[in-house]
């Protein structure tokens, strides 16, 4: 069984092409099950991981090429693409080149930004949505649990999430750079995940004069804005409301956008064309690109913060070295317990050929013991009526005609039961 890490990232593909391959929210679990139909006969393992910065496949087949081949045509149909228009932006990992590049992933050195923790949340949730709609099987399983421990090994005994500067902090600076003081700022957070959260705890540090939360489920957004100081309202009320806000911060789960360039307009007419500065980390996007041409609105989306999140890398490359070093061995022993795996129906044929074996010994044994026989000589008979049907095969080797049978015979006996080689 061959392990396959088939996608795209945001190193191979712009955001306009991620969005269209990105599964949000509930589609995740629709579309494994939908990944399971397509791919079955060729790849019987399948797991999906779609975050913001990337959306790949992970495969375990015994035809990789064809599987690619079905993979390809099963990411072109879900982001109704062409496969010519994806194919420059795809790549692909086989063994041991996919061990290493799951273990990167979830150590976070695939990253946008370095040794960011998030990414290893989302491994684990695509591990348990896979789980859970019967996507997976040993192969992948064993290697999404190595990859959590190969994660934890790297973020305790190297320093790679130090000094990091996340897509929030860089969010602040850019905001600093428009309005300078943010305590003067009112802003407003649309969604409630994690992304969210993150960004509330870097953004309400600088005391702004306000601070909302704005999510599909009031309840919710309430308990997030409540942790911060701030007030909850529905999305539904955004076109009447967002003209009082300075500052917009916006990861949704919506396959359309949650602001139009429409809504955007209104909104500036409103404010008398003060700047309003929008922060999109979602993927699908949830403010339409056509927003950034509008005079005073500064729309930055997760690509743009790329440049600011490098901070910090240089100082982190001795960390980055003991990572790989940990990666390199995690791949090492994944790859030794794959090689194992390959001989689990030759040991299990053993297995059921010598219970074979033993349960006629047995049988006999008891039939001698009905006789009356004695114990001991049972017992003495059971022993010796074993151990020669089990070599049976060695003498038989080692008895051969043929020289180099013979030879070989013996190179295996004497490893198997060490012999030593002088006898």
């Amino acid at each position: 069984m061959q392990l396959l890490a088939f996608g795209l990232n945001h190193h191979s593909a712009p955001l306009s092409v991620r969005e269209r391959l990105a599964f949000p929210g509930d589609q995740l679990r629709e579309n494994l099950h939908h990944l399971r139909t397509s791919l079955a006969e060729t790849a019987p393992e399948q797991a999906l991981v779609s975050t913001c910065n990337r959306t790949e496949l992970y495969l375990a087949t015994e035809t990789p090429d064809h599987a690619k081949e079905q993979a390809l045509d099963w990411l072109a149909e879900r982001s109704q693409s062409r496969t010519s228009d994806l194919s420059d932006h795809l790549y692909e990992h086989q063994d041991p080149q996919a061990v290493r590049h799951v273990f990167r992933v979830a150590s976070g050195l695939d990253s946008m930004v370095l040794g960011e923790p998030q990414i290893l949340g989302q491994l684990k949730q695509a591990a348990r949505e896979a789980h859970e709609a019967g996507n997976l099987g040993v192969h992948l399983h064993h290697l999404f649990q190595r990859a959590f421990s190969v994660a934890k090994e790297v973020r305790t005994s190297t320093e790679i999430g130090a000094h990091s500067v996340s897509m929030a902090a860089a969010g602040v600076k850019l905001a600093q750079r428009i309005f300078g003081d943010l305590s003067q700022t009112s802003m407003l957070f649309i969604g409630a995940g994690e992304m969210i959260d993150l960004c509330l705890s870097h953004f309400s540090a600088q005391h702004p004069t306000r601070l909302m939360v704005a999510n599909r489920t009031v309840a919710r957004g309430e308990i997030l804005a409540h942790r911060y100081g701030g007030q909850a309202m529905a999305l539904s009320g955004l076109p009447d409301q967002l003209h009082h806000f300075d500052i917009v911060v916006s990861c949704t789960a919506s396959s359309l956008p949650i602001l139009g360039l429409g809504m955007i307009e209104s909104a500036l007419k409103k404010r008398r064309h003060r700047p309003v500065f929008l922060v999109d980390l979602a993927v699908p996007r949830d403010i339409e690109a056509e927003v950034a041409s509008l005079d005073n609105a500064f729309l930055y989306t997760v690509d743009d913060l790329g440049g600011l999140v490098k901070e910090g890398v240089e100082a982190r490359q001795g960390a980055v070295v003991h990572a790989e070093a940990i990666i390199e061995n995690g791949v090492q022993h994944f790859m030794q317990w794959k090689e194992t795996r390959q001989q689990v129906p030759l040991i299990k044929a053993l297995s059921g050929e010598l219970e074979v074996i033993q349960a006629q010994e047995v049988l006999a044994a008891q039939r001698r013991l009905a006789r009356g026989d004695s114990p001991d000589a049972v017992l003495q008979g059971l022993a010796h009526a074993l151990s020669q049907k089990l070599l049976h095969g060695a003498y038989a080797g080692l008895s051969s005609p043929d020289v180099e049978a013979r030879e070989e015979a013996a190179t295996l006996v004497r490893r198997l039961f060490k012999i030593s080689d002088s006898l």
